[in-house]
């Protein structure tokens, strides 16, 4: 069971990963892609099970995080910064003007909820390494606290919480790219009140809702 509770995390990672290299490429290029990405994910679950070490788990799963997460990084700066995308088609000097400051808005977001999303992997992470350092330590707490409250010591738990949500923002942050990388920055937003205190959502644009 801890097996499949861990693996869950390399294979939403898998189907990131092949979400972002296989975009716009051509059909025979897709189905290769998916062979190599599914041959990895097959390995991994195989030698994990072989070695039963979370540390191989751990840096594999880092491993593909940093690769889907500085490409997307990369994709994201060459298709929204103005001063590296360059001019967008045969538009007038208005229209130019309109779509760098869309651009720009976009650009600035993404990386907001990028920092944010970083920012709960490195509590998380932090969290569940104390959480293995002083195990027995903060067993006996949990028992002297006893519950409701001792719950709040579960150390693994704020893991996949704060994982979760790291996971979350990360899907979100896929969905809005994908659409940015097909040119249509114009038909969707983010609808994001709160840094904190509310979840961001890809919605749509609501000058797309008066059209409708």
């Amino acid at each position: 069971m801890q097996l499949l509770d861990e693996l869950a995390m390399i294979y939403l990672e898998c189907i990131l990963a092949y979400a972002v290299f296989a975009h716009r490429k051509p059909p025979l290029a897709r189905i290769l892609i998916a062979i190599s990405i599914s041959a990895m994910a097959i390995f991994i679950t195989l030698y994990y099970h072989y070695l039963q070490d979370p540390v191989f788990h751990q840096n594999m799963f880092a491993l593909i995080t940093a690769v889907v997460v500085f490409r997307s990084m990369w994709i994201m700066e060459h298709i929204l910064n103005p001063n590296r995308r360059g001019s967008v088609g045969k538009v007038n000097t208005t229209e130019q003007k309109r779509r760098d400051e869309r651009d720009s808005h976009i650009l600035k977001t993404m990386w907001r909820l990028n920092y944010i999303g970083l920012s709960y992997v490195a509590i998380a992470f932090a969290i569940w390494n104390l959480d293995n350092i002083y195990c027995g330590k903060i067993r006996r707490w949990r028992r002297e606290v006893g519950l409701p409250w001792g719950i709040l010591l579960e150390g693994h738990g704020w893991w996949h919480i704060l994982t979760g949500i790291a996971a979350y923002n990360n899907l979100t942050w896929s969905i809005w790219l994908r659409y940015c990388r097909d040119g249509k920055q114009d038909l969707v937003e983010l609808d994001w009140s709160s840094t904190f205190t509310s979840m961001p959502v890809v919605v749509r644009a609501k000058s797309q809702e008066k059209e409708l």
